[in-house]
């Protein structure tokens, strides 16, 4: 090791805990995706999709990706509800392989204030990253 740098001690947590935070991070991952499809048909108008098989299928797309979302997301809560909770997991390496600090900060913590993307902003609000 380097002078002047320190090991990061381990995070530990408990393993159901910080998979029902995957489940929350997952549900608000399907909830943002949920919101394109509106946008969409208001953007393309809903005559030219309904004409449209491509779009048609990019839809069925979004809809399919909500649903594998949401599946992946209640398939991760009821394997945790088998987990022992005195099984601990060191989530310092993974921790730091998520980009986003508010993703990152809810995988640690469980603090999150909302969805990310909240519906209260305003249209052409947005937060430099």
């Amino acid at each position: 090791m380097e002078l002047g740098k320190t090991r990061e001690e381990p995070v530990e947590e408990a393993l159901p805990d910080v998979l029902m935070r995957v489940v929350s991070e997952l549900h608000d991952v399907a909830y943002l995706i949920e919101r394109i499809e509106p946008q969409l048909l208001e953007v393309m108008g809903e005559d030219a999709v309904a004409a449209s098989p491509d779009s048609m299928k990019v839809l069925q797309g979004i809809d399919l990706t909500v649903q594998k979302v949401r599946g992946l997301a209640e398939f991760i809560d009821t394997i945790t509800a088998s987990i022992p909770a005195e099984w601990q997991i060191d989530l310092s390496t993974a921790l730091s392989l998520i980009k986003l600090a508010d993703m990152q900060r809810a995988l640690a913590t469980g603090v999150r204030h909302g969805h990310s993307q909240p519906l209260t902003k305003a249209a052409g609000d947005f937060d430099f990253f």
